[in-house]
């Protein structure tokens, strides 16, 4: 049954955790998953939550730890003495307990890690602190299942036994030569229905996907996506296997990366921390950069009407499509750009494939163009038809807003797909060609063929 957390049940908490009721903390915790326990960690005071936690099972405990809130983490760490950190990570796998330790302060690292210097663990996790983060070396654990190629059945066996301890999910059985080398998967189906005395190098898959520990999390996702795996091997610069990445860990990357990209494309820089936790000042300089470069580009929508001053003084009428003009514009620029930034993370095109999005984007421009550029038209002549705002001229006025409405929609489609391919050929995150980026070079662009169209249709006429 899904849990749900309550009002009620945190009051009852509250009560149990103030009469140091333990017997009501085991009852209750004892069938929830790490994640459910986090989330009412996420509720509590953190005096509350330490007594909860002093109350779990150690492996449970360090599941927890890991699920918690980033900044409920640090400020329950915070809350502990080096050697009680250093316990909790010891029940942790490799990858995860690297992550807790990167969290905290160089001086508190380094008094964890002293405190566990007799565990085998520690110096795994010192080399994992090596590696970037965002890399296969960053991402993954050290715990996994491996066996020589000229073992035997039986053998494989014993060893998956004894190692298996240590290893919380068995995804793969990693098959390895004399110098540690990576040379093949064995299946565990493959493994049980084989004969006692098949060896190893006889049953197992040579055929095998790996990365290497500087290849980048953003690759080793599309890597995983690309071909349904749960796990993946990691291997180093002379090819012998050093870890593991499993799918908890790249959904975890996907999350980052799509909140990273989600809020470039708010016209901001990413977050480094989740937003509850963002101090103010860093909240004003992730957001106010771009603000300002948006209002300084939105200037020039002022200096283009200016250039236009005699056409709309001569033609107030003319001021009144502007917002049309310019929001359909922005908003077909917004819709192409999103599209494409989207495609481009999830692989499904590329730079190489610019002239057939040009073609695809420049038909579907010209056809939504279409569209909207009739209801324009219509609006203008219904609107005629009631009253007389728009004078005996009314149907080059129409004109003027519809054929205006599809060169803007089909210019605002261009560049909103070609913008992100410009920018990723540069070497540079599509992402930040955001939707309010897109939107301020369409409206500039917009007003100009906008009133150049009506100095074609109007001159004589109005102007």
């Amino acid at each position: 049954m899904r849990f749900e957390l309550t009002n009620e049940f945190l009051v009852k908490l509250r009560q149990a955790i103030l009469a140091k009721n333990g017997a009501f903390v085991n009852e209750h915790f004892k069938d929830l998953y790490p994640p459910d326990i986090a989330e009412i960690f996420n509720e509590l005071q953190i005096e509350e939550s330490k007594y909860v936690y002093s109350q779990l099972d150690d492996q449970i405990a360090a599941d927890v730890l890991v699920e918690l809130d980033d900044d409920v983490r640090e400020n329950f760490l915070a809350s502990l003495t080096s050697k009680e950190i250093a316990e909790h990570i010891d029940n942790m796998d490799s990858d995860d307990a690297a992550d807790v330790i990167a969290e905290l302060p160089d001086n508190v690292q380094d008094e964890v890690l002293a405190q566990m210097e007799d565990s085998e663990q520690a110096s795994d996790i010192v080399d994992l602190l090596n590696f970037d983060e965002n890399t296969a070396g960053g991402l993954m654990a050290t715990e996994l299942i491996r066996v020589h190629v000229n073992s035997n059945a039986i053998e494989c066996v014993r060893e998956i036994r004894e190692q298996a301890d240590k290893v919380e999910n068995i995804y793969a059985i990693y098959v390895v030569d004399d110098d540690e080398k990576l040379v093949g998967l064995l299946h565990l189906k493959k493994l049980i229905v084989s004969s006692t005395r098949s060896r190893v190098s006889e049953i197992y898959d040579s055929k095998i996907i790996s990365v290497k520990t500087n290849t980048p999390a953003e690759e080793i996702a599309n890597l995983m996506d690309k071909y349904n795996l749960v796990v993946l091997p990691v291997i180093d610069a002379l090819g012998r296997l050093v870890g593991r990445i499993t799918i908890d860990d790249i959904v975890d990357v996907r999350r980052e990366e799509e909140t990273e990209d989600v809020q470039k494309m708010g016209a901001m820089e990413a977050l480094e921390e989740p937003y509850m936790s963002t101090p103010f000042l860093q909240m004003i300089r992730k957001r106010v950069g771009w603000l300002i470069i948006l209002f300084l580009g939105e200037t020039l929508t002022a200096t283009a009407m200016a250039f236009f001053e005699d056409q709309i003084a001569k033609a107030v009428i003319l001021a009144l499509f502007i917002p049309l003009i310019i929001s359909s514009g922005g908003n077909s620029g917004s819709q192409a750009s999103t599209l494409i930034i989207r495609a481009l993370a999830l692989g499904e095109i590329t730079i190489r494939d610019w002239w057939k999005i040009v073609k695809k984007e420049f038909s579907t421009g010209l056809v939504i163009g279409l569209i909207l550029g009739l209801i324009g038209f219509a609006r203008v002549g219904l609107w005629s038809y009631f009253i007389s705002s728009y004078g005996p001229h009314w149907m080059l006025i129409a004109c003027t807003v519809g054929f205006s409405l599809v060169g803007v929609v089909m210019w605002g489609t261009l560049m909103g797909s070609l913008l992100p391919l410009f920018l990723k050929r540069l070497g540079l995150d599509p992402a930040v060609s955001s939707a309010p980026f897109v939107a301020t070079l369409v409206d500039v662009t917009g007003l100009i063929i906008y009133f150049t169209l009506s100095i074609i249709f109007l001159k004589g006429v109005l102007l």
